[in-house]
């Protein structure tokens, strides 16, 4: 089912071990002014606030689009100083940790899908309510499926700004010369796999040369696909805050995805620059993230032309949705323009300049169908596509055994470990896990 950005707009990582013990004490705040920004007139506060954030690349365009979100904040705070920390998220977890050790802390702090229940559940963030962010307001301006991401508890502690959606993509040319067709490509796990075997190419001596199906990922991070897959038989991978995913359909993802390696692609196959081989033609067919450029900066205009999307559907269909959510830290002593800051952040036109910086799509609804990070077709399906959006994590101790779950899952698809086995050994580690 399609969501019309025209008629309703827009809207709705990495395997890290959480190290938070503390984080109860996190404090934000390294205004020169005690209290600066936090109930004082906003034109004559002073101060400076720290912001986190793996949403901006520290190179001149990143530091560009950021520079304009300071300009945004200081139509508010014109006397208030930003000290930005440009993370990524390989480091993000490192930074977070440290500052709290180091007693300082962050006034405003960019995570991802997935984090928001784990460091809430530590303390590190502000119940946005005291900004007036409730579910049902936060639904009025972004994806309703945004909404869960970003709450804990039932409260909301995180804004979504930029998102990373996940499909399917396929070459239109590929399917035509293998005899499909491409005005109906596969959904389901039976009819992927022998659309897959069918693309595949090899050289004489048996070696594949051109994954029929790319799985876009590296050893260690199957998990994700993992979880895009087992959403789209209508299983979630938490019901009731209890592990969802050792049952018949998760052993029949996996097993599938087992039934690939090797067959269609081999495992953690990927090219130099860790990019969908489907969008530069080195595959036929498989996953792809929410945006892409067009440009000749870029993929180029004739490998755009040539492809197209789905998502996978087993019963229901599913888009995986990962992203930056922003938050304000709990114990910032300048939280109101902390919160400024989140504001300014997710204004449509600085989510269009993270989006287009980032590949990826605005969370915002207000998001003009005509902006620039939503020209190219990729990001236009990925963003009407956002009421089936599903995302990884939900229980506060995500953080805690993600990595395992993604290192159980490649045992699995090496065929050391069988399927039911390695759910057991997850959903253990899930129940376990602080």
């Amino acid at each position: 089912m399609k969501w019309n950005r025209i008629s309703a707009a827009v809207a709705v990582s990495t395997a890290l071990a959480l190290s938070m013990a503390g984080c109860g004490g996190a404090g934000g705040g390294s205004g020169s002014a005690a209290n600066a920004g936090s109930g004082k007139d906003a034109a004559t506060a002073t101060g400076t606030i720290r912001v986190l954030t793996p949403s901006y690349p520290a190179d001149n365009a990143g530091k560009a689009a950021f520079q304009k979100v300071v300009d945004e904040f200081h139509k508010t705070y014109p006397k208030m100083e930003v000290q930005p920390d440009y993370a990524t998220y390989a480091n993000l977890n490192e930074k977070i940790s440290t500052s709290i050790a180091g007693g300082g802390g962050y006034d405003v702090i960019v995570s991802g899908v997935g984090w928001i229940q784990p460091l809430a559940s530590k303390g590190l963030f502000a119940d946005l309510s005291e900004f007036g962010i409730t579910q049902a307001a936060l639904a009025d301006k972004v994806a309703p499926a945004l909404v869960p991401p970003s709450t804990y508890k039932d409260k909301v502690y995180g804004f979504p700004f930029i998102i990373d959606a996940r499909a399917i993509g396929f070459r239109k040319s590929a399917f035509q010369q293998a005899g499909l067709d491409p005005a109906k490509p596969p959904t389901t796990f039976e009819d992927i796999k022998a659309a897959a075997e069918k693309l595949t190419v090899r050289d004489a001596s048996g070696k594949i040369t051109k994954p029929g199906f790319d799985f876009n990922t590296s050893p260690g991070n199957y998990r994700q696909a993992f979880i895009h897959l087992l959403a789209s038989t209508g299983t979630p991978l938490y019901k009731d805050d209890k592990p969802n995913f050792n049952n018949d359909n998760g052993v029949k993802v996996l097993e599938w995805m087992k039934s690939m390696i090797g067959n269609v692609e081999e495992f953690g196959q990927q090219n130099a620059a860790k990019t969908p081989l489907v969008m530069t033609n080195e595959a036929a067919m498989g996953f792809v993230k929410s945006s892409e450029n067009c440009t000749d900066s870029g993929v180029g205009q004739a490998n755009c032309d040539d492809l197209g999307f789905v998502l996978p559907d087993n019963g229901k269909e599913a888009e995986m949705a990962g992203g930056d959510i922003a938050s304000v830290g709990a114990k910032s002593k300048n939280k109101d323009a902390a919160w400024a800051f989140v504001e300014a952040m997710t204004k449509p036109e600085s989510e269009n300049d993270g989006a287009v910086i980032g590949n990826k799509i605005p969370a915002a609804k207000d998001m003009p169908a005509t902006s620039s990070s939503l020209g190219n077709p990729l990001a236009k399906f990925a963003s009407e596509h956002l009421t089936e959006a599903i995302y990884e994590g939900g229980p506060a101790n995500w953080l805690s055994f993600r990595a395992d779950f993604g290192t159980i899952i490649d045992q699995v698809l090496l065929g050391k470990i069988s399927a039911k086995d390695g759910l057991t050994q997850i959903e253990n580690k899930a129940l376990s896990a602080k």
